[in-house]
């Protein structure tokens, strides 16, 4: 029997990070059982409010000491290792652990300023990108004038494109000549938060580009190109020049009207509201991220959440055309072919309706020409990354 691998190595922001969370953990979960605990105990006569969110006398004292204690052990925690120093090496499973961490929690990671929070940032093999021109030459010995940015989906980072021996972005360098360029994301912000900082990002990529750039391809998986669709929006609104250079978009299992699986939870929240007594439960359910609620139906704009409870049911996003003058093309995965309900169940994780932009209704329809769409047959939502079929189609439309 093989041995276990070993856990990978902390470095001291990570440490720090980590004790945060299992504070703010601590917190959260000793205030859902208060709640509960207070709605439990309290006997309402008739007509009588509900109760607080706080329990009182010594059953409070003993919640607020639990949480006086936990506050302190947290600053004890960050003050020993604050000033610690050195960095552990950046594993993939580090990496991978972390990812799936800010695809939950996020926008509450970066909200509390939290070290395991994952800036955006343009990377190579997992190594960030100084986008300067003699740093970026440096970098990047093979800069052509084709570039191919590839945007992950929700809970992955960039090192995840590799997966069973192929990676699309290395074959398209190998095959097309095209330089692929990473992105690497925290998947718990707002789709549009993180939409408007790729647009920054690509106006100074194009502007750094060490050599002339002749053209910007993106390659999506997932929440991806919900990202890549909102930077276009975003630029054309700032009045960015990127776009000027972007030529092909190709999105991979992207669910363009939505994730049934959001949805889902959407309902078994509001489920949990119905009683009283469940009631506090229900706040298990906020702790999903803003970009995981954004992922109900596809939310691209700031104006979809701005000034609304992202939990309400019935929140519908406005509806986003696809870039104008840009190749946009489409590729849903199947797993059961010609089963009943197949369209719903697409790759497992996006329906195929949604994956290849078609709705009922004309002003939320993509209309991706019939040509530029392909349903993977046989294929889950992960495996679009490695599928030869796929990576046959993802090569035509670009070569084309």
């Amino acid at each position: 029997m093989p041995a276990a691998a070993p856990p990978p190595r902390m470095s001291a922001a990570d440490l720090r990070g980590w004790g945060r969370l299992a504070v703010d953990a601590t917190l959260g979960l000793t205030d859902v059982v208060e709640a509960m605990h207070g709605q439990i105990a309290w006997l309402p006569p008739p007509f009588a409010p509900a109760p607080g969110e706080r329990t009182r006398g010594l059953t409070g004292a003993v919640y607020g000491s639990v949480r006086g204690v936990t506050r302190l052990v947290g600053l004890g925690v960050d003050a020993a290792l604050g000033s610690a120093r050195g960095d552990a090496p950046r594993s993939a499973r580090r990496e991978a652990i972390v990812a799936a961490l800010n695809g939950v929690v996020g926008d509450h990671l970066a909200a509390s300023d939290n070290p395991l929070a994952i800036p955006m940032r343009l990377r190579r093999d997992g190594r960030p990108l100084e986008l300067e021109p003699r740093a970026l030459a440096a970098a990047l010995p093979d800069a052509g004038g084709r570039v191919l940015l590839l945007v992950h989906g929700a809970c992955r980072d960039d090192l995840g494109w590799r997966r069973g021996g192929h990676e699309h972005g290395a074959a398209l360098a190998r095959d097309l000549g095209l330089t692929p360029v990473h992105l690497h994301y925290n998947t718990g912000l707002h789709v549009s938060t993180n939409g408007r900082a790729l647009a920054a990002l690509l106006e100074a990529l194009v502007r750094a580009w060490p050599v002339p750039l002749e053209e910007l391809s993106v390659l999506a998986h997932s929440m991806g190109g919900l990202v890549a669709r909102s930077a276009c929006a975003h630029a054309e609104g700032a009045g960015h020049g990127w776009t000027r250079r972007l030529r092909s978009m190709v999105f991979l299992g992207t669910p363009h009207h939505g994730a049934p699986l959001e949805r889902g939870g959407s309902l078994l929240h509001l489920a949990l509201g119905v009683s009283r007594y469940s009631a506090p439960l229900a706040r298990l359910g906020r702790l999903r991220s803003a970009g995981v609620t954004d992922l109900r139906h596809g939310s691209l704009l700031d104006e979809d959440w701005l000034g609304c409870d992202r939990f309400a049911p019935g929140r519908r996003p406005r509806p986003v055309p696809l870039p104008t003058g840009v190749r946009c093309h489409a590729v849903a995965g199947a797993l059961v072919d010609g089963a009943p309900g197949v369209q719903l169940l697409g790759d497992g994780l996006v329906s195929i309706d949604s994956a290849l932009g078609r709705h009922p209704d004309p002003a939320r329809d993509l209309a991706f020409p019939e040509e530029r769409r392909f349903v993977a047959r046989g294929v889950g939502h992960l495996d679009l990354l490695c599928d030869a079929a796929v990576y046959g189609a993802i090569g035509g439309w670009l070569q084309g």
